[in-house]
């Protein structure tokens, strides 16, 4: 069997220098497709910035603003993730813990993961995402295409690979790694290299290591042979150096054990068959680049010839120069006398036909990437009317509507498999949680809540005035008798005095039975979703649907008498995508005050839910 190093070793090698074969006429080298996406987003030809005279070549960028496009139409915020309740009867349960779920992406700054991984997954198609528990915490992190070495075809199928590069200090930092084994490798001291070997920078105090995850043979952890043929999810954080002996290594293990589950979590926009890498924007447009830097470069070298004189002669003496490397060189011309010199016609060629190659090209970029000038902002032709460009928008929008949906597939498994666990170890306290809420959030949550407090209220209010009512009967006044139960009064008093909170809200468990945030959630699964908003979508298009249906309601409220117009009134809301008609069936009365918060609405909510709330209205 081999070591770990050793299977290291040679899984970087086949990644590097040997390319795959997906299909009878397709090569794909995985190495080399990140190494020119780099490339191209940092406006760097591969083939070097100047050609075989010495001369610049230009850069005519393309990719960037096709990569931002990506990012801005596939993105999804924190707001969008929610826990959604198994039952009608678990919609509290449901609520306090995607209240914990948003505090928990506060303090975990889960949103700027959410931006780098959008970023991520615009550039190349696919992104890897790591979850790893740390002091407590669950850190979230993007790993770097540059610093992953993984099998071309299947991401699973070998051990995922990663290249870290720490300092001397960081390595002594962490008791978990083999202290004799940190002081050899600080010995050694090598400088950040990229996976070809060239150095990142000039600082020689980082040691290169490598951290591997997945299913390996148990012997690599036991060193007994006969555990050769039984696997298990393992991680190894290693590290080489050549050794003074022509093709031997000096091997190091910092650290090796067993591990619950695989941190990486390989995460793409389209996946592609065949393929660990999916395409991103900057490979649709490799062509596409190509093809624009040379037609932008026959325009410079045609204007830059444009400005010389040229001359020419009948100077043998002049036989076999080459004229253009002489005028690049700035050579002074000398002839003989008698000898004719004649300047050359060198003025400006057809400059615009190489300008209608590089548009070409340049839209056939935007239809591989469905980036018309809608999408990009770009001001329409003259004369383009303006419902062609937002058709043009929306049918270029489906595809990222496809993509978006895509990510928060790939978000509900995230939560699954990483952060509701981590999450629910949390749980075991009675902290209380704030949480600032939406309008609909508000509603959701007053609807259940305060009919409950003013209930409430009200019986307390009952209960003191019969403790404090006169014992002697006779001294009883029309004071102490209670007073009707009125609901509307009453509720509108709740929501008054919860105004000053605006729109947030503090939870805490039932204090009267000490329970805890487990206790509060004890068998309920919690299941996130992600709802998929596109924001890329008409707004003015449908601020101008709803000003439309308000004003014909506010002229004729009876209309939504009518069943029939009022079925094409929800499916008008519906077709909008901002209001659902359910939303309009729970809206508070306008004369309310603003609904507020209180640190008890939990301990109603439970009650509800528990059935344990057998208070009524005297």
């Amino acid at each position: 069997m081999q070591t770990i190093h050793q299977i290291i070793r040679q899984a970087e090698d086949n990644y590097i220098d040997n390319p795959v074969s997906i299909s009878k006429y397709v090569d794909f080298d995985m190495h080399n497709t990140i190494e020119t996406i780099d490339a191209y987003l940092n406006s760097k030809h591969i083939s070097g910035s100047k050609d075989s005279l010495g001369r610049d070549k230009p850069f005519f960028n393309i990719v960037t603003a096709i990569v931002n496009v990506w990012y801005r139409a596939t993105d999804i915020d924190r707001k969008d993730i929610r826990i959604m309740p198994p039952s009608l009867d678990k919609t509290a349960h449901a609520f306090v813990a995607t209240v914990h779920l948003h505090q928990w992406m506060k303090e975990a700054k889960f949103g700027t993961f959410l931006n780098d991984w959008g970023r991520s997954l615009a550039r190349y198609g696919s992104s890897v995402t790591k979850f790893v528990e740390k002091n407590g915490q669950l850190i979230c992190s993007v790993i770097p295409w540059n610093r992953m070495i993984v099998d071309p075809i299947d991401f699973d199928v070998l051990p995922r690979i990663e290249k870290l590069y720490l300092t001397p200090a960081q390595l002594k930092q962490n008791k978990l790694y083999d202290q004799e084994v940190v002081k050899s490798l600080l010995d050694n001291l090598e400088t950040r290299q990229t996976l070809d070997g060239q150095q990142k920078d000039e600082s020689n105090k980082f040691i290169e290591l490598y951290e591997v995850h997945g299913e390996l043979p148990l012997s690599l952890l036991t060193d007994k042979d006969k555990d050769d043929d039984t696997y298990r999810q393992q991680i190894h954080v290693v590290a080489y150096q050549s050794s003074n002996n022509k093709g031997e290594y000096d091997d190091f293990t910092l650290y090796r054990g067993k591990e619950a589950q695989d941190p990486y979590l390989l995460t793409h926009l389209i996946p592609e068959d065949g393929r660990t890498l999916a395409i991103g924007a900057v490979e649709s447009l490799f062509e596409a680049q190509w093809m624009v830097n040379h037609s932008q470069k026959n325009i410079k070298d045609t204007l830059d010839l444009a400005s010389k004189l040229i001359f020419q002669t009948a100077d043998t003496k002049y036989a076999g120069r080459n004229v253009l490397s002489a005028i690049e060189n700035g050579d002074i011309m000398v002839h003989d006398a008698n000898k004719p010199l004649t300047q050359i016609n060198n003025s400006k060629a057809d400059i615009s036909a190489f300008q209608n190659f590089s548009t070409s090209w340049q839209n056939l970029a935007a239809e591989i990437t469905s980036t018309p000038d809608a999408m990009k902002g770009n001001t329409l032709p003259s004369g383009t009317p303006y419902s062609l460009g937002a058709y043009l928008g929306a049918q270029a929008n489906s595809l990222f509507e496809i993509m978006t949906e895509n990510k928060g597939l790939y978000i509900e498994e995230m939560m699954r498999r990483f952060i509701i666990k981590h999450l629910k170890t949390k749980m075991n306290s009675s902290n209380e949680i704030m949480a600032t809420l939406d309008e609909n959030a508000i509603i959701e949550i007053d609807a259940m809540y305060v009919p409950k407090e003013a209930i409430r209220r009200h019986n307390q209010e009952v209960k003191d005035m019969l403790l404090n009512a006169p014992q002697n009967p006779m001294q009883s006044t029309q004071t102490s008798i209670p007073s009707p139960y009125q609901p509307d009064v009453a509720e509108a008093k709740v929501r008054k005095d919860m105004s000053s909170l605006g729109n947030k809200r503090s939870f805490k468990p039932d204090e009267i039975n000490e329970t805890t945030w487990n206790d509060v959630l004890k068998n309920f699964e919690m299941t996130a979703t992600v709802e998929v908003t596109n924001e890329n979508t008409d707004k003015q298009a449908i601020l101008t649907t709803l000003s439309s249906v308000l004003q014909t309601v506010a002229g004729n409220p009876a209309i939504l008498q009518d069943p029939n117009a009022k079925m094409l009134f929800n499916a008008i809301l519906t077709e909008t995508g901002r209001i659902s008609p359910l939303q309009l069936s729970t809206a508070q009365s306008p004369t309310n005050s603003p609904p507020g918060g209180d640190s008890g609405a939990l301990t109603e909510l439970n009650n509800i839910n528990n059935g344990k709330s057998t208070t009524s209205a005297t």
